[in-house]
């Protein structure tokens, strides 16, 4: 069945660019859903940290049932209701409209040394390619979320959600982990900055396998755009090129503008539709 888009004239080409929040990211649902939240402290795999952690559960829904399961790293910037993304209340009308099945929406801090002169963890945690990160989602924060809201099992019904070096982080740990996430949102990804660079690409020309689903956005004037090196939008783009190429079940939405969380936020609706469709 063919779709007609209305016209839209082209953005002019700068950083500028901030685009329309559409219904689903304003409050719109009879029955919100309820926020609690708690802390990790010292946790296992990053030793000294501190973080917290809100759990979001749709309204209205028995949280002895088990149900679905979305991660979003940078936890408050992405649950904040008068944010960039709004996740909390994207997830409220998406249940409730029926377009995806109820999401438990799991907010996770990165972590901060609370005494350090340089607190913040955040890069250490999300630009890594190993599996720490993900096997931390999987054996400490999870089971947590568990003993508030009974959680699947299977995990395709799995996502996690990240921008920038947030990005990062959600694409690899799906990458590592498999059988805890099977769905994945980058926006803006900090591929480009990773230690020892993108390596995504390269595994993915080399056959390297793995069961997932992926949402990728990229913005045109990212940073770095027009270097040859350390260049965000092109490591997007060599990213979402690289899962077609490899036959990955994958969809890039491409932006104006710059680093911003806006058109990421904007999109994010229709992200978690077209993840759970």
């Amino acid at each position: 069945m063919t779709h007609c888009e209305p016209y839209r004239p082209l953005p002019d080409p700068d950083d500028g660019v901030r685009y329309e929040y559409g219904p689903f990211s304003v409050p719109r649902t009879r029955a919100p859903g309820e926020t609690r939240s708690f802390e990790i402290v010292d946790p296992r795999a990053y030793p000294g940290t501190t973080r917290r952690v809100w759990v979001h559960t749709p309204g209205g829904h028995d949280s002895t049932v088990p149900a679905a399961v979305m991660v979003f790293n940078d936890g408050w910037w992405y649950l904040d209701p008068d944010g960039d993304v709004r996740g909390g209340t994207v997830l409220d009308n998406l249940a409730d409209s029926g377009d995806v099945p109820p999401l438990v929406g799991v907010f996770v801090d990165p972590g901060v040394f609370p005494d350090a002169e340089n607190p913040k963890n955040r890069n250490v945690e999300y630009d890594a390619d190993d599996g720490r990160y993900g096997d931390f989602l999987a054996t400490e924060v999870l089971p947590r979320v568990a003993e508030m809201h009974s959680l699947a099992d299977d995990p395709s019904g799995r996502g996690i959600c990240g921008g920038s070096s947030g990005g990062d982080a959600a694409f690899t740990a799906a990458w590592q982990r498999p059988d805890v996430f099977r769905k994945v949102i980058t926006f803006n990804a900090s591929f480009a900055q990773m230690p020892d660079g993108n390596p995504y690409p390269r595994q993915l020309a080399q056959g390297v396998d793995r069961p997932i689903r992926v949402f990728l956005h990229a913005a045109q004037r990212d940073l770095g755009w027009g270097r040859r090196e350390m260049n965000w939008f092109a490591e997007n783009l060599e990213t979402a090129a690289a899962l077609s190429r490899a036959g990955y079940d994958s969809r890039v939405v491409v932006g104006d503008g710059g680093h911003s969380p806006n058109h990421g936020g904007v999109l994010l609706p229709d992200a978690l539709r077209w993840l759970w469709h």
